[in-house]
């Protein structure tokens, strides 16, 4: 596998992408270099891993031009969107050349009859959201960092977010894609000029590149498909003094038919550092609260509600539903800002992201949060856990100062126990937020013989391992 600059220097390199984009879209100074070694990945901000030149495309030609040059001298290409990832994805781990995509913003086109829309890879997910609104539409999958996450990175991650339970992850939406190759050619999946909202001719080329993380080509264009807006919503907030009883009351509402559009978990270390973050919002301090989200038309939202308020009575200490706009926001903000607020459970300390993401089987959930915080307790380092309980992914968040180094070294032990865990278990190491550079090594054991079949439609497509190399496959050289 190829990496760093290939057969030219870094000087040289510097040189021949002024030529090819002009010195004000090219950035090789150390201060701006800096910004692009790390993303939100532990692992980025305890390593070093410094390109030799940043790049920001605006055309699919200009993409083009760089990749054909990338092939020609064997360098290194770190497709990156917002940074926003949390595996190490968008850094790069062999130096080379950078494509920052995040400027890159268009909104080509809303087609509002047909209900799809195609953007550029800049697009953040909020502002798409923002702007389809006027149209009555809007793409819902939803991640935590929708105010930052472009759609670029949320295709090349198969992201998904709050509202999985009901709306399915992204590549769920995505009907085609423009992709530049490692070699500089340019193709489009899913037809060359359709429109249509399903389609089974050939292969299926787009789902090859969804959560391809970049290893495979650049994504210049994204034709989506978009909902209408539901009229109605309602949130039913759930208090319980035991964890077990919050998954059984979840199990409960699948069973009586219900599919809430989201299915939130807080546990008691996330619920403190809620109420510590945001003192009004005053939580009950209980083992578990659980948020659920329904939405669509006025009567089914509130009949829905309802049955959920009911079956969550049967085991929960207190019950709320809320159908009031300004209610339900103020109570969706304990889930909000927990994100943020996570820090706030043990003083002088930081949450990092590492191993953040597991995906555990729906029956195995209890199981597996007593047994994470079980890891947590063994290596003497706070966890704190939520996330979205309705699909089984959890996030599980380390507390600990940064800078001692006893607690990294915990810390670092207690993310290696919940990935094994979740494959001991039956579940996966990540549910949304992608492999990257950091659970690479867990992809063998995940996957089988699979992994190598993996391996060798990399080889094929990009035969000089020039796409985002050091990722997703173990031991890439």
């Amino acid at each position: 596998m190829a990496a760093g600059t290939g057969t030219v220097t870094a000087a040289a390199l510097v040189t021949d992408m002024v030529k090819l984009l002009g010195e004000e879209r090219v950035f090789h100074k150390d201060v701006d270099l800096k910004t692009y070694t790390y993303d939100s990945s532990f692992v980025s901000q305890i390593n070093n891993f410094t390109p030799e030149v940043v790049v920001m495309p605006g055309s699919t030609e200009e993409v083009s031009r760089i990749m054909r040059y990338a092939d020609q001298h064997g360098v290194a290409v770190t497709p990156r969107g917002a940074g926003s990832g949390q595996t190490g994805g968008s850094v790069a781990v062999r130096g080379g050349i950078v494509m920052d995509l995040s400027a890159w913003n268009d909104i080509v086109e809303v087609d509002e009859v047909n209900m799809q829309v195609v953007v550029r890879p800049g697009v953040v997910h909020a502002d798409l959201n923002n702007h389809l609104s006027s149209h009555g539409l809007y793409f819902p999958p939803d991640p935590g960092s929708s105010e930052w996450a472009t759609i670029g990175g949320m295709v090349a991650n198969n992201a998904s977010g709050l509202r999985a339970v009901k709306y399915g992850n992204t590549g769920q939406y995505v009907l085609g894609l423009e992709v530049v190759m490692p070699d500089g050619q340019v193709i489009r999946t899913g037809g060359l000029k359709s429109k249509a909202l399903k389609s089974v001719s050939g292969l299926n080329l787009t789902g090859l590149f969804l959560a391809s993380e970049g290893t495979l080509g650049v994504i210049t264009e994204v034709r989506l498909k978009v909902w209408p807006k539901p009229p109605s919503r309602a949130i039913v907030v759930a208090y319980f003094d035991r964890l077990e009883d919050a998954a059984q009351s979840v199990l409960e509402v699948f069973k009586a038919g219900i599919l809430p559009s989201g299915i939130e978990i807080l546990d008691d270390g996330a619920i403190r550092s809620v109420n510590l973050f945001k003192p009004q919002l005053k939580l009950p301090e209980v083992e578990a609260a659980i948020f659920f989200e329904v939405n669509g038309s006025k009567a089914a939202t509130e009949d829905e509600g309802r049955q959920i308020e009911e079956i969550a009575k049967k085991r929960a200490g207190s019950v709320e539903m809320a159908t009031d706009p300004k209610r339900m926001k103020e109570l969706w903000t304990g889930r909000q800002a927990i994100g943020a607020a996570s820090a706030r459970a043990k003083p002088n300390a930081a949450r990092i992201f590492a191993g953040e993401d597991v995906c555990f089987p729906m029956a195995k959930v209890p199981e597996a949060l007593r047994r994470i915080k079980e890891i947590g307790r063994e290596h003497d380092t706070m966890v704190v856990i939520y996330g979205h309980i309705g699909d089984g992914n959890m996030h599980t968040a380390p507390i600990i100062d940064p800078l001692k180094p006893e607690e990294v070294e915990a810390a670092q032990r207690v993310a290696e126990d919940i990935h094994r865990l979740a494959l001991e278990i039956g579940g996966a190491t990540t549910g949304e937020h992608g492999v990257g550079f950091v659970r690479a090594a867990f992809m063998e054991e995940e996957h089988g013989a699979a992994l190598e079949v993996m391996r060798r439609i990399k080889d094929c497509l990009d035969p000089k391992g020039i796409m985002n190399p050091g990722k997703i496959w173990p031991g890439e050289e």
